[in-house]
């Protein structure tokens, strides 16, 4: 079965977390991707932990079905050898602080000249041009400075960074949809491009109602906990056992709720029968709820309620998640086996495209893996060639 991105060779000089995320996810989808790594050191992210015998968990968690090979960019001949890769590659991918490809003499303008198909794709903290382009930014300053943090948490509760490193993923994603676009209109114009993606930018294109409700009111939004700031109900409630997050969507749903509580009259009640006057009455309408809901254990709730066509889950904890029939049929916990650590535990695939296999083809690379490959496959590089940049430290 042939992968969709089979024909798509990627340089991949990122490390941590953004730009691994986008080449993991490319080379989940059948790119071939090099990562290029610092001889003795790797990616950054090697050094985090928690560690099965002296390999990170961490990095093998976004570096799947990647090759590696080590080149020492402050060598000039690992500059000649990366240069001679752009030549037969179709996308290069970085995360460095903005400048730092230029200084290596590196830059967009100098591998557009070797390879005019070539397609550049930088993450960085907040772009390649803007007052703030040159400061160094991680996950936890970009979701304070974009606002996310300012709108989660507990209401009147201090402001809190979602859990999953969302400035990192949503940059690695949107690069991955840029550089999909880039190669879709190359295919038209036989032009590469250059994509620039900020994590900040990234921010605030997520912000989603928070945008609206402040452009139309004025005001900043604020935490508002658990429960959705413009929909009612839409937020976890006590159960006998334990809680259960209810989503009535829509003014259909609110029905389907109150039928299933049986509550039936509380549907056509004048302060509760739309949206807007649910959230007007929100105040007086969740203790009526929550007297309700605290009847029945979670389970039985959980199964009236999916009789009933209304949205509900438990508040799964990790290993609730893993264990999930749901996400086990979907493929979504699979086991790979790793040269070192051995058989590893790895989230899944979650594109999944008809006639296209979903399983993660091999593991993330030991340091190096793959460096001697690389050169002669490549670059038809000899045995004695390669063993004479490794002893003047340029792989």
């Amino acid at each position: 079965m042939k992968l969709p991105l089979e024909n798509i060779k990627i340089l991949d000089l990122t490390r941590v977390l953004a730009g691994p995320y986008c080449t993991m996810t490319l080379a989940d989808l059948g790119a071939e991707v090099i990562k290029i790594e610092m001889p003795g050191k790797g990616d950054d992210s090697r050094a985090f932990g928690p560690y099965i015998e002296n390999e990170s968990a961490y990095f093998m968690s976004l570096n799947r079905n990647k090759e590696s090979i080590t080149l020492n960019l402050k060598k000039e001949k690992a500059k000649e050898i990366l240069k001679s890769l752009v030549e037969k590659v179709d996308v290069i991918i970085e995360n460095f602080k903005p400048g730092t490809m230029e200084k290596l003499g590196l830059g967009y303008d100098v591998l557009k000249a070797i390879n005019p198909r070539i397609i550049y794709a930088a993450s960085s903290g907040f772009g390649h041009y803007g007052p703030y382009s040159e400061r160094p930014a991680y996950d936890g300053v970009v979701q304070a400075m974009g606002g996310i943090m300012s709108i989660t948490g507990q209401k009147n509760g201090e402001p809190t960074r979602v859990g999953p490193s969302v400035g990192d993923i949503f940059a690695g994603l949107f690069t991955s949809i840029g550089i999909l676009a880039a190669i879709n209109r190359r295919n038209t114009d036989g032009q590469g491009a250059k994509i620039d993606v900020s994590m900040l930018d990234c921010q605030v294109a997520i912000l989603e109602n928070a945008l609206a409700r402040y452009f139309v009111t004025g005001e900043s939004p604020k935490p508002e906990g658990n429960r959705h700031a413009s929909i009612v109900p839409f937020e976890p409630f006590d159960t006998s056992d334990g809680k259960i997050m209810i989503a009535a969507g829509n003014d259909n749903l609110w029905r389907k709720l109150c039928k299933a509580l049986e509550i039936v009259d509380m549907a056509s009640d004048e302060r509760f029968m739309t949206n807007p006057l649910r959230n007007k009455n929100y105040d007086s309408l969740r203790p009526l709820l929550a007297v309700e809901i605290k009847k029945k254990t979670t389970e039985e709730w959980q199964r009236i309620f999916i009789e009933s066509g209304v949205p509900s889950g438990p508040i799964n904890n990790v290993e609730m998640v893993v264990k999930d029939e749901q996400v086990l049929a979907r493929n979504m916990i699979q086991e790979v086996l790793h040269p070192v650590a051995g058989l590893m535990h790895l989230p899944g695939i979650p594109i999944k495209i008809s006639d296209c296999d979903d399983n993660i083809r091999f593991s993330a690379p030991t340091l190096g893996q793959h460096t001697e490959d690389i050169l002669h496959r490549y670059l038809d590089y000899s045995v004695d060639q390669i063993k004479a940049l490794r002893d003047e430290n340029v792989i």
